[in-house]
This record gives structure tokens, C-alpha cells and sequence, in this order.
């Protein structure tokens, strides 16, 4: 299995999901819905959306968690990956949040799934970082490569240096900050709205890295990787091309199957020759989810992906060492006698 591509994904089931009008200030990709339509209809289209992109990932043979949220003052909490991330030999990282309406998105059930279904072994959170004002929003302020150990970041103020040197350090990544903006100087909000990186492709919007020699150098350390470099223009960054994830799924068959996960409008987006050469290396599976978009995130968004070990369905038979010490017959093959109540 590729480091890079997790077979489990979270989802979160957002019944109250309305763009957030507190991060409206910095995501350029944020809109208004449409003039007339109620917040419960936004809902409910958005929930169709979440539940049809949950279906897509099953039918691909990917392992979906959902869990289910009706707070009212969670707005966006359907974009979990930002505030949690998970990481190969067991460790979880909980982030920092800039708007201070999405601190209450990490959820402890969240956590507890994972330690329950999965090998963790620590959790690192930042999110006490927040009354400082320093702030790294997960996976969506930094775009991972997990195989190469590097963390491609957009500054932003969402994506802070001090934070992201600290994760590195922690995670063991090679932090690689740029600075990115649109044709109008805006900042990019999030890195994974113009950059993604799979197993043998990555998709990223060079054109918006205005200086030239770190433009040169983030496409040579994507390039050094081996992978294909797939060019997006600005015009499809709006279009969220760039905001796409790769997975690991399975055929009917029990088969590995890497498949690119993004949104419908991502895909139209895209030229001919682009997604031939996404389909070089794994499937395309794009699924319509407008309402999300109003968000200002896309299918990347909506996606914590897992990189931990899952525990196995049972636990082995104890060996003959365990049985010995029970309550009944309190002694070991060697003979001695152990008794539990006893004191040392």
C-alpha cells in the first residue's frame, strides 16, 4: 500500500452546514448561497452531497467513518481535516483553528474511534496555541508528502512558520514554505485548494507562487519525488482541481485500487490531457457537491484521511505464559506460584 494514499477516510455528516460567515474574510473561494434559498434547504442539499460522496468512496472499496453532526454552531465542521491529521506508526496531531467558531469542531469521539479502530500511539495537539494567535490548520494549511517527508505550506494566516517548524520537528517533515496569491494579490487561505499530492502524480498551481526561484525550487523538490507534475492554471484552482486527494481502495475482488478523489466541477475542469495522466497511475472518481463549495473547500476538504494501522478484527490466543497466570490455577510453566492479591 502507498504511504501516500490512506484506505480509511472521515467524514462528517454536517446537518446545520451554511458557509461561515467568519472565515469569509480570508477564503477567496467562499460564496453566498444563492439569493432566496433557506439555510434548512442548504442543509439538506449538503447533506445529500456529503452522503453521495461517502457513497462513491464506499462503492471504491475505501473504509468511510461518518459521524453525524446537528450543531447549529458548527457551520464547518464538514471539513474535518483540518483540525485533526493521522500519520503512519501511530501518531494523531490535533490542530490550531483560526476562526474561533471552528475550535469546537475537534470532537473527542473523533479520537476515541481511532484509538479504539486503530494503532495510536500519541496525540500531539497544537490547539493550545490558540489564544497566542498562531495558527496551522491541518492538512488543509499543509499539503503532505508522506512518502518524501516534506510539507509543502502556503504562509497564510492560517499557516503559521513557528507551528509548521514545530510539527516538522515533531513529525519529522521537511517544511517547505512559499508564499502563494491569486492574480489580484489575495493569499491563498489554504494550501490544499492549489496543491495535491498522490503516490506518482501531483497537481499543483505553480503560477501562483509569485517568487520565480522558490516556484523553481517547489517544483523540483515535487519533481526529485519522481512523481508527474500536473500544471493548474488559476482558472482551475477556482474551479477546485487542486483540491483533490488520493485513496487507496479495493476491487470486488479484494484488489488495490488507487483512486483520485475530487469534485465533478474539479474534473470539468480539467484538459483531456490532464486527466490522462492522473489516469496513468489511479482512477478518477469525482462527485457533485455545489452547496459544499459555497464554502469555500471541496472534496479535500471534506476528507481526514487515516495513515494508521487498523487493529485487528480479534485479538490472538494468549500463549501458554498468559493462560498459566489466571485466578484459578495461579501458576506459570516454570512452577512458581502467582498470586495476584499478594503484596511484593
Amino acid at each position: 500500500m502507498s504511504a501516500q494514499a490512506p484506505s480509511a477516510v472521515i467524514l462528517v455528516r454536517a446537518a446545520k452546514f451554511v458557509p461561515n460567515p467568519a472565515t469569509a474574510a480570508d477564503n477567496a473561494f467562499q460564496a453566498d448561497a444563492p439569493a432566496g434559498q433557506t439555510e434548512e434547504a442548504t442543509s439538506a442539499m449538503a447533506l445529500a452531497e456529503m452522503d453521495a460522496l461517502a457513497d462513491a468512496l464506499r462503492a471504491v472499496g475505501v473504509r468511510v467513518h461518518v459521524f453525524e453532526d446537528d450543531d447549529h454552531t458548527r457551520p464547518d465542521s464538514v471539513f474535518p481535516n483540518n483540525w485533526v491529521s493521522t500519520h503512519a506508526g501511530g501518531a494523531v496531531a490535533v490542530y490550531p483553528m483560526y476562526a474561533s467558531n471552528r475550535r469546537h469542531e475537534r470532537r473527542a469521539d473523533v479520537l476515541e474511534m481511532l484509538k479504539s479502530h486503530y494503532r495510536v500511539q500519541t496525540i500531539v495537539d497544537y490547539s493550545g496555541l490558540e489564544p497566542d494567535g498562531i495558527f496551522l490548520e491541518g492538512t488543509g494549511a499543509m499539503v503532505l508528502d508522506h512518502v518524501s517527508r516534506v510539507a509543502y505550506t502556503a504562509r497564510s494566516h492560517r499557516a503559521d512558520a513557528a507551528v509548521l517548524e514545530r510539527f516538522c520537528t515533531d513529525f519529522t517533515y521537511e517544511p517547505m514554505a512559499f508564499d502563494a496569491v491569486d492574480s489580484e494579490g489575495v493569499p491563498v487561505y489554504h494550501t490544499n485548494v492549489i496543491a495535491c499530492i498522490g503516490t506518482d502524480v501531483a497537481m499543483i498551481a505553480l503560477e501562483m507562487i509569485p517568487d520565480e526561484v522558490r516556484r523553481e525550487q517547489v517544483r523540483e523538490r515535487l519533481a526529485v519525488t519522481g512523481r508527474t507534475i500536473v500544471e493548474l492554471t488559476e482558472e482551475q484552482i477556482r474551479e477546485f482541481a487542486g483540491n483533490a486527494v488520493e485513496l487507496c481502495g479495493r476491487t470486488p475482488e479484494g484488489k488495490r485500487r488507487y483512486v483520485m478523489a475530487m469534485s465533478a466541477r474539479a474534473k470539468r475542469s480539467l484538459r483531456p490531457e490532464q486527466v490522462a495522466v492522473i489516469e496513468e497511475s489511479c482512477e478518477i472518481v469525482a462527485v457533485d457537491i455545489p452547496t459544499i463549495e459555497l464554502a469555500g473547500g471541496s472534496v479535500r476538504c471534506m476528507i481526514a484521511g487515516v495513515h494508521l494501522d487498523k487493529r485487528p478484527e480479534q485479538l490472538p490466543e494468549p500463549g501458554e505464559n498468559v493462560v498459566a497466570i489466571n485466578v484459578d490455577d495461579p501458576v506459570t510453566p516454570d512452577g512458581r506460584f502467582v498470586d495476584g492479591n499478594a503484596n511484593d
